[in-house]
């Protein structure tokens, strides 16, 4: 077990073994017009210190808040008091769903009728202080979360959290006042204690128990503010006996003993069953007009409050400050660092600021995380949310048209399973499993799917946005460019996978890309970028004698780094590499344990640079990120680590947003808040050895053997046909035959599947 002073903490600060250090030094250079009660910004309260990352109140995790948030960031302290009326900071009054207590005193367990419901746990009341403090460690108390820092850390107690020398001021909260009572522990006597023992730091108390509030008018002095906490609208205030929902009805009341209300994210902006936003209730407005602050509760980066914020908790945050109507004066949250990037970098800002640095925005699959991939739908919202440039993976059906789709398997992104299953095949050169694929399937019949917008990572992902689920149609590559010409983008980038495979099926690949562009008029122009993807250095090759476009190498491997000589060689067929987020951090336990040298490398190379695929659901961001797009988008953006020229993205607003932000800019002065990229390695040095997984073999080197393709196969001789929106021949009779034999295929299904069933 191990036990951080306060001396200790400062020289890791000074040492900087912290992974964000986003520090704020100076007030803003000009004054901005917050919608809060005082007008000044919003007040970033840390539950637990930094709760979603760290055990719940453990002295680190109080110290990583203070240091990555605002600098007025107010600590919050779930008071919990001993036997012997010693207090401490835990968020449950049931110790052992957040720390080892059961396993040290198995014997502890007890039933308490707690606010009219039967409780069963380890309770703080049974034990005295000293035997927790010197035998009980403290443990995640949210299973979802990381438990590497487990049993590292001892309980805080209270009158430790008032004497850190620290700016931030103490939040106590007091959950069960009527509970202790019963157990003869006076909480208002220790409160008094805590403040006479010379407390300077404590700024605010609260409590859902209306008579406990009151008794501390008058006992405590003017400086400490006391809020009122809203739970559950059904549940049963213990002092009144009403629901808070009807207490809600009254804040005039409320005013009499209180100066502010802390309340559920969903007092303010309800949302529906199936997590969509409802409109916002005039709960802050009707609060401020009678002098009452308002403080929001519920905030999470882990635990996606509505399915408006496409997986964004920044957006979520600036719903509540940053929507003209009104400002809530403050958010309790487990994760202050972006609460704090909400407020510093993005509230009041103007979202049509120029973009600050070289990093383009390109789309995967258009904004693939918000609509289904590669779809009408996907690319304009991509559009709309700021795209450099779109991009468009080429398939080429049995009929020879070509049209957008991720892969050339449609089981995945489209209703293909549910209509041709009988044509399922497999091909090992593309994957290991059987596909339902493109080229075994005319145009019509594709048109006949439906799309499907799916987490990345399958069932084992978050969910995306349902109610898109089958949102817009699939298109056309000549429809592609056409959209492409008329928004007028930066740029397109056309990737093109299994060049190999469609020569052995009768297509050219390279001449019906050459050939739509030229039908486009966008093999000429200057305007915008035509940029050639592949991860073939064969196919690449086709276009090295078209100066105008630019070739770009998918490097489909995880390396380690990148040799001079294989750096040489892709020069030799493309301007740009492609890398994947795994070539640019190793990984431990969800840990960053170091950052590559691959993206330094290539560029060193004089080859641009981007990195792919960034996504916006925490669960594909690694815990130094804190499960917060923003910090990865800025760690590949800043110059200070990365520096990647381009970010392959399924949400293109998220790095938009963050590249139109003041925070974006490393020379940026007298900034509320700024973002540095973590430091590999850091938090992994707060756990435990024994819990650390066995480390991995590096990833190998790119070699020059690595890079070079053989020559693509002759194109073999297959009459196909093709609509001339979409290809350079029509509709003949090879159409048909497909289309007789598909017929006949379907027949012989029929004729199966009767003879198994009768």
């Amino acid at each position: 077990m191990v036990r951080f002073s306060v001396v200790v903490f400062l020289l890791l600060q000074l040492q900087s073994l912290l992974l964000v250090a986003a520090l704020a030094k100076k007030p803003a250079a000009v004054p901005q017009k917050w919608l809060t009660l005082s007008g000044e910004r919003p007040m970033v309260i840390a539950r637990g210190g930094f709760s979603g990352l760290l055990p719940d109140s453990s002295d680190i995790g109080y110290q990583i808040a203070h240091m990555s948030s605002l600098p007025d960031m107010v600590v919050f302290c779930d008071v919990q008091i001993s036997k012997d009326g010693v207090g401490f900071c835990l968020s449950d009054i049931r110790l052992d769903n957040s720390t080892n207590i059961a396993n040290v005193f198995p014997k502890g367990h007890k039933t308490y009728n707690i606010n009219g419901e039967d409780v069963s746990g380890w309770f703080a009341v049974d034990f005295l202080a000293d035997d927790l403090y010197n035998n009980v460690s403290l443990v995640q108390g949210i299973l979802a979360r990381t438990s590497l820092f487990d049993n590292s850390f001892t309980l805080k107690f209270v009158d430790e959290a008032t004497q850190i020398k620290l700016p931030n001021q103490l939040w106590l909260n007091v959950q069960y006042d009527m509970f202790y009572k019963q157990h003869n522990i006076n909480v208002k006597s220790f409160i008094q204690d805590t403040l006479s023992a010379g407390a300077p730091s404590l700024g605010y108390i609260s409590s859902p128990e209306i008579g406990f509030l009151k008794s501390l008018n008058g006992a405590v002095t003017k400086d400490v503010k006391l809020v009122f906490r809203f739970l559950a609208e059904d549940a049963v205030e213990p002092t009144t006996k009403k629901t808070y929902k009807a207490i809600l009805a009254d804040l005039a009341a409320i005013k009499t003993f209180a100066t502010g209300i802390l309340v559920p994210k969903t007092y303010i902006w309800p949302v529906t069953p199936d997590q969509y936003l409802e409109p916002h209730t005039s709960l802050v407005s009707d609060a401020h007009k009678l002098g009452l602050e308002v403080y929001a509760d519920g905030f999470a980066n882990d635990m996606p409050g509505s399915f408006n914020y496409s997986y964004d908790p920044t957006a979520e945050y600036l719903q509540f400050i940053d929507n003209n109507e009104f400002a809530v004066d403050g958010f309790l949250t487990d994760f202050p660092p972006t609460a704090s990037e909400a407020i510093g970098c993005f509230a009041l800002n103007n979202k049509t600021n120029p973009r600050i640095g070289k990093t383009l925005v390109i789309s995967h699959n258009g904004a693939s995380g918000v609509f289904p991939p590669c779809t009408d739908l996907a690319y304009q919202q991509a559009v709309d949310d700021g795209a450099d440039i779109i991009d468009c993976s080429v398939q080429i059906t049995k009929d020879g048209i070509a049209f957008c789709a991720d892969s050339a398997d449609l089981t995945g992104s489209t209703t293909a399973v549910t209509t041709f299953m009988s044509k399922s095949t497999s091909v090992p050169e593309i994957q290991q499993k059987n596909g339902i694929f493109s080229f075994d399937l005319t145009w019509s019949e594709i048109q006949s799917l439906k799309p499907l917008l799916v987490s990345p990572t399958g069932d084992q992902g978050l969910q995306r946005n349902p109610a898109n689920k089958n949102a817009g149609k699939l298109i056309l590559f000549s429809e592609f460019l056409e959209l492409a010409k008329t928004k007028a983008v930066s740029g397109v980038m056309i990737n093109i996978k299994n060049a190999a495979i469609l020569a052995n099926k009768g297509f050219d690949i390279s001449e019906i890309v050459s050939s739509a562009l030229v039908n486009a008029t966008l093999d000429k122009q200057s305007t915008q970028q035509i940029l050639i993807q592949s991860d073939d250095t064969s196919f690449l090759t086709k276009f090295k004698n078209v100066p105008t476009y630019k070739r770009v190498l998918t490097i489909v491997e995880t390396i380690s780094n990148v040799t001079q000589q294989s750096a040489d060689e892709i020069k030799k067929f493309a301007d740009v590499v492609v890398v994947n987020r795994p070539s640019t951090v190793v990984l431990s336990a969800y840990f960053t344990k170091e950052f590559t040298d691959v993206v330094k490398e290539f560029q060193d190379a004089n080859l641009t640079v981007y990195v792919t695929t960034l996504t916006n659901e925490f669960t594909s961001i690694a815990m130094d990120f804190f499960s917060d797009p923003i910090l990865e988008i800025s760690t590949y953006a800043s110059p200070l680590a990365f520096g990647v020229d381009g970010l392959i993205t399924d949400y293109p607003a998220t790095a938009n947003a963050y590249l139109r932000s003041p925070c974006a800019d490393p020379d940026a002065k007298d900034l509320p808040y700024t973002i540095s990229p973590p430091q590999p390695g850091d938090l992994l040095s707060f756990a435990e050895p024994g819990a650390l997984p066995p480390a991995q073999s590096p990833a190998p080197s790119l070699e020059p053997a690595d890079v070079v393709d053989p020559p693509l196969p002759p194109v073999s001789h297959v009459e196909t046909t093709n609509p001339g929106a979409s290809g350079p021949s029509s509709p003949g009779k090879n159409s048909q035959s497909a289309n007789i034999a598909s017929t006949g295929l379907c027949l012989l299904s029929l004729v199966y599947v009767f003879m198994v069933l009768y």
